[in-house]
């Protein structure tokens, strides 16, 4: 844990957790080799590394949608599986995975309804979730009449309709294009900022993993083992940002995190 954590509460705990498929077989995978990590409630904690190297499978233990081979993930102080039961996360993908045939708002009331909350109740979170992510007047309209950027929106309004306490994106905007995906990246961190979720947040770009992140947690090749803990301190973030000396020396150290674990083979 690093200093500026040290006084918060952790929502994400990974104790020596290592995870193969296919265990014994001809085709057996070894993703992940003796990880720990903690990360801290409320914080944004990137997890960046070459492809293959088990970063999504590593979000997905803590989604509880695989488990462990050995050691431990403990989400809000409970076990992972505890965790989603009390649905204490919401998760977005890189694609936003929409029903074509029910309309945005219907999209975003999906999940209350599921949990059977009544109609009037869900309609008021769903529009209070639209003005959050900027889609006050697209509440009628379908998935299909909406930009890959704007359905990125809605999904994440989905994710986080009830109200869990952590939110975790496996590359949510890796299908978009440069101008969108930077557009994306504020509007995330507009969320982030108002709501105090903890976000875990994986991506395969260096710049957007430093523009995003408090930590940026590299990762090596498979088998996954974190390489570098990186630690931005950039301020509140801005256009200006991307420019800044600060946000160069931190792509350049994660950079040479990556690079020197590629060179290490």
């Amino acid at each position: 844990m690093t200093g500026i954590e040290a006084h918060l509460s952790t929502a994400v705990q990974i104790d020596a957790v290592s995870k193969t498929f296919n265990s014994g077989k001809p085709n057996e995978v070894h993703a992940l080799d003796n990880i720990s990590l903690d990360i801290a409630d409320g914080s944004f904690v990137s997890l960046i590394g070459p492809s293959g190297c088990g970063k999504s499978t590593l979000l997905r233990l803590m989604g509880a949608l695989t488990h462990p081979t050995d050691g431990t993930v403990t989400v809000n102080g409970k076990s992972a599986d505890l965790a989603r039961l009390d649905r204490d996360y919401g998760m977005a993908f890189q694609t936003s995975g929409l029903f074509e045939w029910r309309t945005v708002t219907q999209n975003i009331e999906l999940p209350l309804q599921l949990m059977g909350w009544e109609k009037q109740e869900r309609k008021a979170r769903a529009a209070e979730m639209l003005d959050l992510v900027k889609l006050p007047e697209f509440g009628d309209h379908f998935p299909r009449e909406l930009s890959g950027g704007m359905q990125q929106r809605v999904a994440i309004a989905r994710a986080l309709s009830f109200r869990p306490s952590i939110l975790l994106m496996d590359e949510p905007f890796g299908a978009l294009d440069e101008m969108t995906r930077e557009h994306m990246q504020t509007e995330v961190l507009e969320i982030w900022a108002r709501t105090g979720k903890t976000i875990v947040f994986v991506t395969h770009s260096i710049p957007e993993a430093v523009f995003l992140s408090q930590r940026v947690i590299v990762m090596s090749p498979r088998p996954g083992r974190i390489a570098a803990d990186v630690e931005v301190q950039l301020g509140e973030r801005s256009f200006e940002t991307r420019e800044s000396q600060g946000f160069f020396a931190k792509v350049t150290e994660v950079r040479e995190a990556l690079r020197f674990e590629e060179d290490a083979r």
